[in-house]
C-alpha cells in the first residue's frame, strides 16, 4: 500500500468527519426550530417571521449533506478496495460466499448506526408508534387533493423508512368493504397527541389553520380554530371545517385536542 493511496483515503475520511459534522449542526438547528413551532405555532401568523422558510432552507441543506455524505462513503469504499489484496479467485469467492449471510445479517444494523444520534433517535420515534392510531396521507405527491385517514401502524421498517398502516374504516365509497393497507413513507404520517397529556399537544391559538378529523368520520379536513381547548379549560378544541357551509355559514364543531394536528404545508383539499 503507497503513500499516496493512503493520503488519498485519509483526506477522504477527513471530507466524511467534516460533512458528518456539519450535519448534526443542522439537524441541531432543525430540532430547534420544531421545539418553537411546537410550543408557540402562532409565530408563522406574525408579519416578518420567516420559521418556515428557514425551515425548508434547513431540511434542503439537510438533505444535500446526507447525499455528500453517501457519495463519500462510496469513494471511501472504493479507495479501500483498490489497496486490498485480491488472492486467488477462488479463495475470494469462498470468503464472499461464506459471508453473504453475515452481511445480510448486520446490513441493517450498520446502515442505523451510521446515522446522526438525531436521526436515530427520529426512527427509533417512528418504531414506537406500532399499534398507535396516526394521521396518514394516503394520496400521492401528485394527487389533485390530499387525503388524509385515522389508520394503525402495524409496523416501521429502518431500512426503508417505510410505515405500514392498516385503515380500519374505509368509507362507504372504497371499493373494498373490509380492511385496506397502505405502505407509507415517514413524511405522510403525522402522529396525534397523547390522548392521556393534553399539556403535550400544541395550543393552537384562534385563527390557525389545522388538520382535524370530522366528527363522526375517519378522515381529517383542513379547519379553522375558533377556540382552543387550554383557553375553554376543556379537552376540545371548536372548529370551522373548510367546505361544510350550511344554510349560508360554517357550523362550528367540537374535536377533542388528540384528533387535531398541523396543517401541512402546501396541503390540498
Amino acid at each position: 500500500m503507497s503513500s499516496p493511496d493512503i493520503g488519498s483515503i485519509l483526506e477522504s475520511s477527513k471530507e466524511l468527519d467534516r460533512v458528518r459534522k456539519e450535519e448534526e449542526d443542522v439537524l441541531s438547528e432543525i430540532n430547534k426550530l420544531h421545539k418553537k413551532l411546537q410550543t408557540t405555532p402562532e409565530v408563522v401568523e406574525k408579519p416578518g417571521d420567516n420559521s418556515l422558510a428557514r425551515l425548508r432552507l434547513l431540511y434542503t441543506q439537510a438533505k444535500d449533506l446526507s447525499e455528500n455524505e453517501a457519495s463519500i462513503s462510496n469513494l471511501l469504499i472504493s479507495q479501500i478496495d483498490a489497496l486490498l489484496p485480491t488472492g486467488p479467485q477462488g479463495q475470494t469467492r469462498r470468503r464472499i460466499e461464506g459471508n453473504e449471510q453475515k452481511r445480510k445479517r448486520v446490513k441493517t444494523e450498520s446502515d442505523i448506526s451510521r446515522l446522526t444520534p438525531s436521526m436515530r433517535h427520529q426512527l427509533e420515534t417512528c418504531a414506537s408508534l406500532k399499534g398507535e392510531q396516526v394521521a396518514a396521507r394516503v394520496t400521492p405527491r401528485n394527487a389533485d387533493k390530499d387525503e388524509w385517514f385515522v389508520v394503525k401502524v402495524i409496523h416501521f421498517d429502518k431500512e426503508s423508512k417505510e410505515f405500514e398502516v392498516l385503515d380500519e374504516e374505509p368509507g362507504d365509497d372504497e371499493e373494498s368493504s373490509g380492511q385496506r393497507q397502505y405502505k407509507l413513507p415517514m413524511g405522510n404520517i403525522i402522529p396525534f397527541p397523547k390522548i392521556n397529556d393534553p399539556s403535550s399537544a400544541p395550543d393552537f391559538p384562534p385563527g390557525k389553520h389545522v388538520l382535524a378529523v370530522y366528527p363522526g368520520t375517519t378522515a381529517l379536513y383542513k379547519a379553522t380554530v375558533v377556540q382552543g381547548h387550554r383557553r375553554r379549560k376543556t379537552e376540545d378544541y371548536v372548529l370551522e371545517f373548510d367546505d361544510d357551509e350550511e344554510d349560508g355559514s360554517l357550523p362550528q364543531r367540537t374535536v377533542p385536542f388528540h384528533k387535531v394536528v398541523p396543517l401541512p404545508d402546501g396541503h390540498r383539499q
